[in-house]
Parts: C-alpha cells; sequence; structure tokens
C-alpha cells in the first residue's frame, strides 16, 4: 500500500506542473476563444442592434428569418461556387507544384520560394493590387492584353466574371501553401517503392498512379479539409475587390456576416448567421474526419 503511495507521488506532481504549464494557455482559449463562441450562440437569440441599449429575447426567430432570406441563400451558393471552383482546382495545381518542385534540378529553390512567397503577403494588399492590374482604364493587365487584341472588359464589374476571377485570385494566393503540404508528403515515400516499380516495367504515369497518389492519401485529405474550411471563410478578396458585387454575384457568407453586424449593425442577426456558417463547417469537417478515419482502417 505504502508503495503505491510512493509511486503516485512523482505522477501527482507531473499532473500539477502539467496544469500550470497549461493554465496560461487555458484561461487565453477562454477568454477569447470559448467565452466569444458562447456569447455570439446567446446573441443570436435576441435581437440586438448597436443602436439600441435594449436586447430583447426572441428566441429562434432571427433563424426563422434567415432561413426565409433569399439574400443569405443567395451568399450560401456564391460560397458554394467559390468551394467548387476553387479547392479541386487549387489541389491539382499544388499536388503539380509540389510533383515539379521534388524534383531535382538547378535552381528549383528559388521557384520554390516564389511559389510560396504569395502565401506570406497579405491577401488584402495582393487583392488591391489585382484589383489594379485588372482595372479596365488604368490596369497593366488590361492595357497588354488590349495591345494583342483581346476585348477588355472591366472583370470585376462583371456577374459573369467578377467570381471566377476571385477564384483564380485565391488559387494563386494559397496554391503555395498546400504545395509545401504535399512536398512534406512525396519526401516520406520510400524510393525503394519507385526503385521495385521501375524494375517491373513500370512508367512515369504508371510510377505517379499506383505509388505516388495512394502514398499521398492522407496528405490529401488533410489538405481537402484545411481547403473546404478556408474557402467557407473567404472574406479579405470579397471585401477589398468587390464589395460583394456585382448584384450580389460574389457576396459570401462570412461578407454577409459582416454587412448585417458592422455595415446594418444587427448584431443578433449576424450572430445567428455565423452559428449556420458553423454547422456547415462543422458538419463538412466531420464528414471529412469520417473519411479519413475509414482510410486509416483500410
Amino acid at each position: 500500500m505504502t508503495s503505491t503511495r510512493t509511486n503516485r507521488k512523482p505522477l501527482i506532481k507531473q499532473s500539477r506542473a502539467a496544469f500550470f504549464f497549461l493554465l496560461p494557455t487555458g484561461l487565453i482559449l477562454s477568454l477569447f476563444v470559448f467565452w466569444p463562441i458562447i456569447n455570439s450562440f446567446w446573441l443570436s437569440l435576441h435581437q440586438w442592434s448597436l443602436l439600441e441599449p435594449d436586447r430583447p429575447f426572441i428566441g429562434l426567430s432571427n433563424y426563422m428569418k434567415l432561413m426565409q432570406d433569399e439574400r443569405f441563400w443567395n451568399s450560401v451558393r456564391n460560397t458554394a461556387y467559390f468551394t467548387v471552383g476553387s479547392v479541386p482546382l487549387g489541389i491539382i495545381c499544388s499536388l503539380l507544384l509540389a510533383l515539379l518542385c521534388n524534383l531535382t534540378l538547378k535552381g528549383m529553390s528559388f521557384f520554390k520560394a516564389i511559389y510560396f512567397l504569395p502565401v506570406i503577403s497579405s491577401f488584402a494588399v495582393l487583392s488591391i493590387i489585382w484589383s489594379f492590374l485588372m482595372d479596365p482604364d488604368i490596369g497593366l493587365l488590361s492595357y497588354y492584353l488590349h495591345l494583342i487584341g483581346f476585348s477588355v472588359t472591366g472583370w470585376l464589374r462583371d456577374t459573369t466574371w467578377a467570381m471566377p476571377i476571385v477564384i483564380l485570385i485565391a488559387i494563386w494566393k494559397n496554391v503555395g501553401f498546400n504545395m509545401v503540404i504535399f512536398m512534406a508528403g512525396l519526401q516520406g515515400i520510400s524510393v525503394s517503392l519507385y526503385e521495385a516499380a521501375k524494375i517491373d516495367g513500370a512508367n512515369t504515369f504508371q510510377k505517379f498512379w499506383h505509388i505516388t497518389l495512394p502514398s499521398l492519401r492522407h496528405t490529401t485529405l488533410f489538405v481537402i479539409i484545411i481547403s473546404l474550411i478556408a474557402s467557407f471563410q473567404v472574406f479579405d478578396q470579397v471585401f477589398v475587390m468587390t464589395h460583394g458585387g456585382p448584384l450580389f454575384s460574389t457576396e459570401t457568407i462570412v461578407y454577409y456576416i459582416y454587412h448585417q453586424g458592422f455595415e446594418l449593425l444587427d448584431m443578433g442577426y449576424a450572430s445567428s448567421a455565423a452559428w449556420i456558417l458553423f454547422i456547415f463547417v462543422f458538419l463538412i469537417t466531420l464528414t471529412q474526419l469520417k473519411l479519413f478515419n475509414y482510410n486509416e482502417t483500410d
């Protein structure tokens, strides 16, 4: 009995030390993450404008109003459009760049830095630069396209082209980050697998299809998860480049939340839209994690 208590003493001391080390982080998370989440749900059950001191409790009225709001559902469709357009193409481009940068060629380190440079740059600044480049009146890109015979229009002022332009710029901005993740996955593939495939007479495509892709399965799933979450939270480039226009064709869910909360000052209604977004992201992430667990035991 005495020996058991003696063995527990070091464990208790370690637990206490771990608790005190985790306490500052726990306090920060509680204050700046968990409490705002709980408070936002409480706000969503109230009618609260920043211009009025009263916050009458209205239950689920904000959510019921949201379900009938056509502009909200338009932002959901735009967000889905952005997700479908940016995630698959972005992942394919990232994988191709990772395969290219994984080659042992002279000067490849320079190209890796070039591809990753947009990732560490501010999205707001890059959006401003691209807005000037594509301006039909003063933009350099528009000017040179006009010189070679292309008909230049205001792409960001066109309901057909505004969202594709936003998607392409988002892919260009984030492709370097996913490329680095894929490169890390490629480094983990054993060279002996490729040597064995070469001995068996496999060509380059067969090596890629039967060795590279299956070996990158978990890496790809991780990239898909973070890309989907990021796509549902798109805001910066929409805010800077289009302000949700033209005719709400690029208004995403996060921009709609911003519009309701900080332009119309209806914090209760904005909080309800934010919780709907949280549910969307949670369900998508849960589905991806289940798929990941399935592949772990497959």
